[in-house]
């Protein structure tokens, strides 16, 4: 980290990454990692790490808004559940060789209600409807200032060993005969 603390590296930052950075610093204190681009909490609160980024990103569901602070877990998300995600909401993102789901938005309660609606939609609980939906009223309540359960903490809870590495299709041999075509053709 040098000896710039990441209050001082997001002074340099636009405004919107900035004010987004300050509430995560304002909650965990300073990152254990500050670059020029980002700031990077591990073990933060109930997620694996938090990610505060100087790039943001516009998002427009369920209302007009900014992007720039990650939240992970460790999930399992079986293949055939990553495009409903997708569908779901673009800002939750699937390592699925890693084994991790993280949420972008402004904020850790944000990234609390798309995750525990992401855990909805896998374990069968929502369809992708009723997700948005949900995440739509639930974002209107908190300015309601109205009960905002999956606001408040994860409904589920981070895996162990969740890591996807994927089925092998090639052999060794049949990587020893395509090096020996390659070879035979150069």
């Amino acid at each position: 980290m040098g000896n710039r603390s990441g209050s001082d590296t997001v002074k340099d930052w636009p405004e919107e990454s900035r004010e987004a950075a300050r509430l995560v610093i304002d909650t965990y204190g300073e990152p254990e990692e500050a670059t020029a681009s980002e700031l990077t909490w591990r073990g933060a609160g109930p997620w694996k790490r938090v990610v505060a980024s100087r790039t943001f990103h516009e998002h427009r569901f369920p209302a007009p808004h900014i992007d720039s602070v990650r939240s992970f877990v460790d999930y399992r998300v079986p293949p055939e559940k990553c495009a409903p995600l997708a569908l779901f909401d673009g800002s939750v993102v699937v390592d699925r060789t890693a084994g991790e789901v993280s949420a972008r938005c402004h904020d850790e309660q944000a990234n609390l209600l798309a995750l525990n609606l992401m855990h909805d939609i896998v374990s069968g609980d929502r369809s992708v409807e009723d997700a948005r939906a949900y995440y739509a009223k639930e974002f209107a309540d908190y300015r309601r200032g109205e009960p905002t359960p999956y606001m408040k903490k994860l409904r589920f809870l981070p895996g162990e060993n969740t890591a996807d590495p994927d089925e092998r299709v090639l052999s060794d041999e049949d990587l020893e005969r395509a090096a020996e075509e390659g070879k035979r053709k150069a």
